[in-house]
This record gives structure tokens, C-alpha cells and sequence, in this order.
């Protein structure tokens, strides 16, 4: 497995994984016409706007096979000094295959060497138990329940999960 930078030519396969990632985690969560419709062009443009910024807002890490994308994670330094990880997402089909947990703790290393002393948080659906699991596997603690809202027009509750250094 490579885990190596990722670049404007991976924005097409991540945002390819990340709405794979959200199709199968998300049934029963998100409404299903968005997950069917809308989706897709969200994340095309999405992952094309933040690869092509003349200032990249993160840092893109992707997981490779035989040059084949499994994985990837997205992290970016917040404004209040902590460090978000903003994607974490393992190709449906090889979930549960430690490469989650290989990017994890690559996104770990690399948030240390950039911004030392800095947490490390993410959001994450408080339906998706799956994930709340394997964060706290991974020393993650969860916050109290919030509401997410989304530009497409529905609220979904969320955790936040945080790793302190």
C-alpha cells in the first residue's frame, strides 16, 4: 500500500471514492435523493475547487494498490489552531482492511510534523456508529450532539470527535 500525496489529477477517482464512501455509510442517514442525485456534482466540484486552488485549503494524502485509489484523507488547519480532518474515506469495498487506519495515522504524523501541540478533530454523523467506533478504537473522544446543516437544504446530527497530542 502507498500512501502518497494526493494532486489535482486524483480530484476525478477521490471524488469518485468519497461519493461511493457516502452512498453505502449514509442509507438511512441522508435523504436518498440526495445521496442518488445531487451528490456526485457536489463532490466533482468540491474535490476540482480544492485541487486546483492556487492556495490548497489542506493537504490531500491518497491510499494506492497498484495504482489503483483505496482510500484517502483530507486534513486543514482550522482557524482556532486546530487541525480538521475533513475526509477520511476508504473505498467501500475494502473497508475494515486497515487502510483506514493506515491513512489515519499517516494524517496523525503529518498534522504533528506541520503544526506540533495542535488537536486534531473531525465531524462525523452521529448515525455512523461504524465510525464512531473506529475513531474511539484510535483513541478519539466524542463531544455532545450537534446539528450539521447542509447547502442542499437538510440537518443531520453530528459528533465531534477529538485526539489530543
Amino acid at each position: 500500500m502507498l500512501i502518497r500525496p494526493g494532486a489535482d489529477s486524483d480530484a476525478d477517482a477521490v471524488a469518485a471514492l468519497h461519493t461511493a464512501s457516502w452512498r453505502t455509510a449514509y442509507v438511512g442517514i441522508m435523504p436518498a435523493a440526495y445521496l442518488d442525485g445531487a451528490l456526485v456534482d457536489d463532490h466533482k466540484t468540491m474535490w476540482h475547487d480544492r485541487l486546483t486552488a492556487e492556495v490548497a485549503p489542506g493537504s490531500l494524502f491518497v491510499a494506492e494498490s497498484d495504482s489503483e485509489l483505496c482510500g484517502f484523507i483530507y486534513l486543514a488547519l482550522q482557524p482556532d489552531g486546530r487541525v480538521l480532518i475533513d475526509n477520511l474515506h476508504v473505498s467501500p469495498t475494502l473497508k475494515r482492511g486497515g487502510i483506514g487506519t493506515l491513512l489515519l495515522h499517516h494524517g496523525f504524523d503529518w498534522a504533528a510534523a506541520e503544526f506540533p501541540q495542535h488537536p486534531v478533530y473531525l465531524e462525523v454523523l452521529e448515525a455512523n456508529t461504524a465510525a464512531i467506533a473506529f475513531y474511539e478504537r484510535h483513541g478519539g473522544l466524542a463531544s455532545a450532539p450537534r446539528t450539521a446543516h447542509f447547502p442542499r437544504g437538510f440537518d443531520v446530527q453530528e459528533l465531534e470527535i477529538t485526539w489530543t497530542r
